[in-house]
């Protein structure tokens, strides 16, 4: 598979086959109390129950087994906040691959050490995404490594529209699917699995206020380069490649609406998650229930709203769940609120 434009149902589907023993099928739970705030049926997709916690291990498990069917690199790297990289460690290991993650400052220490657990090196290079690109374009000039993207890769957009597979079988008169926005291979993924078995439904990306890349670029017609901010919902940050050559494409084509969110709002995604769903999801995961709460948008039928990870810091989590709303620009730390500002 050479080019995701190209990418059709059969390749989503020669992808589920591929990682069906290495990965969870996660359940779509109904919530009652969106289902009754939106007056209609909301559906949770708990695919932050993955294995490492985040959707990320599908598209990281179909490119690292797509490996497998060339030559064999001397080891796998790439560029992540967090969750990519878990994922691709643990597909490194299982495949018995030697895996460097390179990181920004920005990427929370649990998602740091998280990596390193899994027997990769976590690299931190700078305080941005493209800082940490440079390191792994050099290791793959140099060392032999095979870069595995994040998301503008074809077997990665492949792998994470398995997900839109498993949502359309379990929900099938579909018509909403509230979808995490950052680089954008979630999104053309699901869309791509969606719109070719259910056209009419309604793709919508979400995001933060704070530095949203595949937002900014699509206003602006062409990739372009936005500064990466601290946010509640870090797992969305970075940018989406100047040089991008799949996912913006895919997500001009079929995203339907984007929604931005504050940080209040995610804040509230997370409260609600815990509080009302019992589940503890990261900020980038509350993103379609605080886009419900916050009335952005109105579905007019049964509608899912993707969970797409958990692998929030817990002090950070207990913080939110106290009332904190933002995180301060220079420690990362949590702050709460009032009317007349942080306290």
């Amino acid at each position: 598979m050479t080019d995701a434009t190209d990418i059709g149902i059969d390749d989503i589907r020669a992808a589920a086959e591929r990682i069906a023993a290495h990965i969870r099928r996660t359940p779509v739970d109904l919530s009652e109390a969106l289902s009754e705030r939106m007056g209609v049926p909301v559906w949770l997709k708990l695919e932050h129950r993955q294995m490492t916690g985040a959707f990320k291990l599908r598209g990281a498990t179909n490119a690292v087994l797509s490996l497998a069917e060339g030559k064999t690199p001397a080891g796998v790297t790439c560029a992540s906040t967090g969750n990519h990289g878990r994922a691709l460690a643990h597909a490194a290991r299982a495949a018995g691959l030697s895996c460097i993650v390179c990181m920004s400052k920005l990427v929370p220490a649990n998602k740091v050490e998280a990596i390193r657990r899994l027997g990769a090196e976590a690299r931190i290079v700078g305080r941005s995404q493209d800082d940490a690109q440079e390191e792994v374009n050099r290791l793959v000039a140099e060392d032999g490594f095979a870069d595995v993207p994040p998301f503008d890769h074809p077997n990665i957009i492949a792998g994470q529209g398995t997900i839109g597979l498993e949502m359309v079988e379990d929900v099938p008169d579909l018509d909403t699917v509230l979808i995490p926005l950052s680089g954008g291979g979630l999104v053309a993924g699901i869309a791509k699995a969606v719109k070719a078995l259910k056209p009419s439904t309604r793709i919508v990306g979400i995001s933060m206020a704070r530095g949203a890349a595949m937002h900014a670029s699509l206003a602006a017609g062409r990739p372009i380069a936005v500064e990466e901010l601290p946010t509640l919902a870090d797992s969305l940050g970075g940018g989406i490649g100047l040089q991008n050559a799949h996912t913006f494409r895919i997500a001009r084509e079929l995203l339907d609406d984007v929604v931005l969110l504050s940080e209040a709002e995610i804040a509230a995604g997370i409260r609600h998650a815990y509080e009302v769903e019992r589940e503890i999801v990261e900020g980038a995961a509350a993103v379609g229930i605080a886009a419900l709460l916050a009335r952005k948008l109105k579905p007019t039928g049964p509608t899912i709203a993707l969970l797409s990870g958990r692998n929030i810091a817990m002090d950070l989590h207990k913080r939110v769940l106290d009332g904190a709303n933002r995180l301060d620009e220079d420690s990362g730390a949590a702050l709460m609120e009032t009317e007349g500002g942080a306290i």
